[in-house]
């Protein structure tokens, strides 16, 4: 099965495409030489990381029937400093809140996200380290 999507030039340093129905634009920012219309294309890759995690662990938690009043992820990349900038290692957060949550279960959430179910988190673990942690707040 292939994804196919167009990105088109928008002028200057912004790209614009449409996923889905859904318009994306990004751009550089005004140090870079872009305008700042839009996102930056790295910190996609970490959100994309955490939409696809957070809704495997989503998932999972509601088969194994575990209510959490609130969850989040903090995504921190690390880049490097030479050209090609690119992440060398990412950490992924993951935040739950609610009253008497199994730490077990969560973990076993994260996990399956982790090591089974995430496309975006089992490409970057081909090149570089992806680790997590998971905190519970009541």
């Amino acid at each position: 099965m292939k994804s196919v999507i167009n990105v088109k030039w928008s002028g200057n340093m912004a790209f614009e495409t449409d996923i889905e129905g859904h318009k994306l634009i990004m751009d550089a920012d005004k140090a870079s030489g872009g305008e700042d219309k839009g996102y930056r294309p790295k910190r996609l890759q970490l959100a994309s990381l955490g939409g696809c995690s957070g809704m495997d662990v989503v998932s999972v938690l509601k088969k194994m029937r575990v209510e959490v009043d609130d969850f989040e992820m903090i995504i921190e990349g690390d880049l490097t400093e030479e050209h090609p900038k690119y992440f060398r290692s990412i950490h992924v957060d993951y935040i739950f809140k609610g009253k008497d949550l199994s730490y077990d279960k969560l973990e076993k959430a994260v996990i399956l996200s982790q090591d089974k179910y995430c496309g975006v988190s089992a490409l970057f673990k081909l090149a570089i380290p992806v680790t997590y942690s998971i905190k519970i707040i009541e």
